[in-house]
């Protein structure tokens, strides 16, 4: 028979393990820009008897938790998939909701004054509330000098490399380009100045909550040489030890680039 421990020993357990990982984590093995799919909101509120808002609700909440954690750990660049481009073809009763949620985790992010809020996604694809949250969250953190946080919302890795590629041909056709004369200097570099991550390093770690072990679309450009770490739990339950291993895990890895 299995003999529960009880709340406040299974919390002092928890915290001098995170304690005994952290101090065990070489922080010059830290990498500096991580990706998240913040994974498993709507199955963690079935499991715990709450409704999918309450799920998302819980999911954002951990979002400032997790960015304290990079913070303390070194890391400068995290890219939060918040909201992807087949998301939005949820039914409006649940994807409004949703949008609201965003909207308000991307106002407490720009409110904090720590981070650096940047977009990522096709904005048009998005109402134009949501728009104005993103524009006026980017321009009031600009200066910032903390972690630089995307929050992918509206994003898509096909969607992506398919507007770095339009936006490419109209810059040149604006030059007055011809398409032979384009098609000389078209190269890796060439397209990756038009991503929604331009002038950023690609991420050297992408997290996946919910235990999927699949990208869908996430950052495919970008993730060439990425590694991945796949955790088990539910976004709104994934805890500081949860990060840790992870960063404990790619820390212990040859990156390979590839070969």
């Amino acid at each position: 028979m299995r003999i529960p421990y009880p709340p406040a020993l299974r919390n002092l357990v928890y915290r001098l393990y995170a304690r005994r990982v952290e101090g065990r984590l070489d922080h010059t093995q830290v990498p500096k820009h991580i990706g998240v799919i913040l994974d498993g909101n709507r199955r963690w509120a079935r499991a715990d008897g709450r409704t999918t808002e309450q799920g998302h609700q819980a999911g954002a909440a951990k979002i400032s938790e997790l960015l304290g954690w990079c913070e303390e750990t070194d890391v400068e660049v995290v890219t939060l998939w918040l909201l992807s481009t087949d998301n939005l073809d949820r039914p409006e009763g649940e994807l409004k909701p949703l949008l609201g949620i965003i909207e308000n985790t991307v106002r407490d992010l720009a409110a904090d004054g720590r981070w650096r809020v940047h977009h990522v996604g096709n904005r048009d694809l998005l109402p134009t509330a949501t728009q104005q949250v993103l524009k006026e969250s980017e321009q009031a953190t600009r200066d910032n000098t903390g972690v630089l946080v995307n929050v992918a919302i509206g994003y898509g890795g096909r969607q992506e490399i398919a507007d770095a590629v339009r936006s490419l041909l109209l810059s040149h056709a604006e030059r007055g380009t011809s398409f032979e004369e384009l098609a000389e200097i078209v190269d890796i570099d060439l397209i990756s100045e038009h991503l929604y991550t331009r002038g950023q390093p690609d991420p050297d770690l992408v997290i996946r909550t919910s235990g999927e072990q699949r990208l869908s679309g996430f950052m495919l450009w970008q993730s060439a040489h990425s590694e991945y770490y796949f955790c088990e739990v539910f976004w709104p339950a994934f805890r500081k030890v949860d990060f840790l291993r992870a960063l404990r895990d790619y820390a212990a890895r040859h990156r390979r680039y590839g070969f």
